[in-house]
């Protein structure tokens, strides 16, 4: 099953065939709405005037990248700061993998050995590396070996804990809901503690 968020149609299909675009808003998946951090790749390439390309990001002059992240609309919350995890992400992109974000995941022996690779990238935590492990296996069939137990609870089956569980609006609300859940938690331990 795809992903399906309620973003541009074209944001989306971006996101299905350019895996560098998937990177990307993965990137950008923090303190912003989900929708903003997925449909921003769609909106860089409007503004770069062609596909999206690693080694093109990897060597952009920087003050000009964060540019096209602040020009309104800005792509995220904290443009320069996000154009730079960018931009070294595309590095790490180019040195590893030949400027191919495909390859990232491509011919992976298993879950744990994807999920090196995820947490690699800057800017990639334990918990955002999971979640794009079940991302890729659950929205785009990228499902090596114990690529479940590589996701931790993000890898359930049935479960609505990111945007790898996002597939129409009912289950949008159902991630929203939980995602509430654990900042109540977490604010509520803060507070006990």
């Amino acid at each position: 099953m795809a992903l399906s968020l309620p973003i541009d149609p074209e944001a989306n299909e971006l996101l299905h065939r350019n895996a560098l675009a998937l990177v990307i808003a993965l990137v950008l998946d923090q303190q912003v709405p989900m929708e903003k951090a997925f449909s921003s790749p769609y909106v860089l390439q409007q503004r770069v005037g062609h596909e999206l390309d690693a080694a093109e990001l990897a060597g952009y002059d920087a003050e000009a990248l964060v540019a096209l992240f602040a020009q309104p609309p800005a792509l995220h919350r904290f443009p320069k700061a996000m154009a730079a995890r960018v931009q070294e992400v595309c590095q790490v992109l180019v040195e590893r993998y030949d400027g191919d974000a495909a390859l990232l995941w491509a011919d992976v022996a298993d879950g744990p050995e994807l999920l090196r690779r995820v947490s690699a990238l800057p800017g990639f935590g334990k918990q955002k590396a999971q979640i794009f492990v079940a991302l890729l296996g659950k929205r785009f069939g990228v499902t090596p070996q114990d690529w479940r137990t590589a996701a931790g609870d993000y890898g359930d089956p049935g479960a609505y804990r990111s945007v790898a569980d996002v597939t129409d609006a009912d289950s949008l609300r159902r991630v929203r809901e939980f995602k509430q859940q654990m900042k109540a938690a977490a604010k509520a331990k803060t507070a006990g503690g």
